[in-house]
């Protein structure tokens, strides 16, 4: 039995270091399907309101991609993990409350156990999306090692996964990155 919200049709889980273009990859194929049609979901997103209200920060700005949240991450990633310890699935379930639209782009999975909710929950409309990029890619967009983050579980806990469903190389090569979205654009409207 699917938890709260509605039904999909697809529910595509995309995961990727920091800077390899997750979010850029799904607003691209919302952008392109239409908002009616895809909900980008940000398991991100519960975590950093819960985070913000309890420590007095400014909810917005740890949304965005400034360098405000920079001196949070560590102990908002620590405290997340808490969270999940207690209850795995706790911000699965907040971010699918009351979507509608039949395609759900999950745009931060960084876990194991995410995946096992999402199949558990949604079984084979499920599928996983993997955006992967060079290092020298990721620098380019303002990446830089910090121990405590690129090692923890947050971005490692899907390097040993195994295969995924889709593979999105987003190295910068523009022509490259079109082609791959066209096929996954082709499969998402096979599914509607």
């Amino acid at each position: 039995m699917a938890p709260l919200g509605g039904a999909p049709r697809l529910v595509l889980l995309f995961s990727g270091k920091r800077k390899s273009g997750k979010d850029f990859v799904t607003e691209a194929l919302q952008s392109r399907l239409g908002a009616d049609v895809c909900a980008v979901l940000r398991l991100s997103g519960p975590l950093k309101e819960q985070y913000a209200q309890e420590h007095g920060l400014d909810f917005q700005r740890l949304l965005d991609a400034s360098t405000y949240k920079e001196p949070f991450r560590r102990d908002m990633i620590r405290w997340g993990e808490e969270k999940r310890q207690a209850d795995p699935g706790f911000f699965c379930r907040k971010i699918v409350e009351g979507v509608s639209q039949p395609v759900w782009l999950v745009s931060d999975t960084r876990r194991v156990s995410d995946i096992q909710w999402f199949r558990e929950a949604y079984g084979a409309v499920t599928q996983t999306v993997r955006v992967v990029a060079t290092e020298q890619s990721r620098q380019q967009r303002g990446w830089v090692f910090t121990p405590g983050v690129d090692d923890a579980e947050s971005e490692c806990g899907l390097d040993n996964v195994g295969a995924f469903d889709w593979v999105i190389e987003n190295h910068g090569d523009e022509q490259r990155l079109e082609e791959q979205l066209e096929h996954l654009i082709e499969f998402v409207r096979s599914r509607l």
